[in-house]
C-alpha cells in the first residue's frame, strides 16, 4: 500500500504529526485505538469521514517507520 496517498504531515496541522489527509486524525490516534482493542469497524463508526484504506495506511506507515529503527544493545 502506498500510504502517502492517504496520509500527510504539515507543521500547521497537529504540530506536524502524520494525519489522515484532509482531517486532524493522527496516525497515533488510530494506532492507540487499535492497541486498545477497537476493531476497524469500530474506528470507522467513531470517526466518520475516514476509510478502511486510511486505517491500513496508518498501519503501513507505522511499519515502515519501525523498520528503520535500531535498538541499542543494553
Amino acid at each position: 500500500m502506498n500510504y502517502r496517498e492517504h496520509l500527510s504531515a504539515s507543521p500547521q496541522v497537529m504540530l506536524g504529526k502524520p494525519v489522515i489527509k484532509n482531517t486532524r486524525i493522527t496516525v497515533e490516534l488510530i494506532l492507540e485505538r487499535l492497541g486498545e482493542g477497537m476493531n476497524i469497524e469500530d474506528i470507522l463508526s467513531a470517526t466518520p469521514g475516514i476509510s478502511k484504506e486510511d486505517i491500513y495506511a496508518c498501519i503501513a506507515y507505522s511499519s515502515e517507520v519501525i523498520s528503520k529503527e535500531t535498538l541499542l544493545a543494553s
